[in-house]
């Protein structure tokens, strides 16, 4: 009878074993989902005033209320030191020191002021982006594309944001 007991205690064991061994397999993925890559930052351009409110007299005022608007959509915080605004003209501004934290958006003016956390200033003296058409375009420090916004081009249906 002892060994009767040894066989069924040996194969209850094995049966206890393998039933553990598949819980595992199932709750596998679960777990491994649990320890997943940390969430990449979004950044993109997530509005535009291309077409400042009021006379375009080029006084700094109305400078300043032609804008673009960047926004981390992650919770992370983003280095933009040598990242890229530019316009189809080619005129391009280059962020300098300066970090976007998560789930925050910086507006980039085109006249002269202090920059902020939450303003930034390219210290122009004339109109960045038409009022009929550009494409302001956003790249990171390595020249790679990010994002961009277009307005007034017949492929994109013209307006912004």
């Amino acid at each position: 009878m002892s060994a009767s007991v040894s066989v069924t205690a040996r194969r209850f064991a094995a049966a206890a074993l393998a039933a553990g061994a598949l819980v595992s397999v199932v709750t596998l993925p679960a777990s491994a989902a649990d320890h997943a890559r940390p969430e990449r930052s979004k950044v993109e351009i997530s509005d535009v005033q291309y077409d400042s409110p009021g006379r375009d007299d080029r006084s700094n005022r109305s400078l300043n209320r032609e804008w673009v608007e960047v926004t981390n959509t992650g919770r992370r915080s983003v280095n933009l030191d040598g990242w890229t605004l530019r316009d189809e003209d080619g005129r391009t501004y280059t962020f300098d020191h300066y970090r976007l934290e998560g789930r925050a958006t910086v507006r980039i003016h085109t006249g002269h002021g202090r920059d902020t956390d939450s303003d930034l200033y390219q210290d122009r003296r004339h109109y960045v982006w038409d009022n009929r058409s550009d494409t302001a375009t956003l790249r990171n420090d390595r020249g790679r594309f990010i994002d961009d916004e277009s307005w007034g081009h017949h492929r994109h249906g013209g307006g912004h944001r």
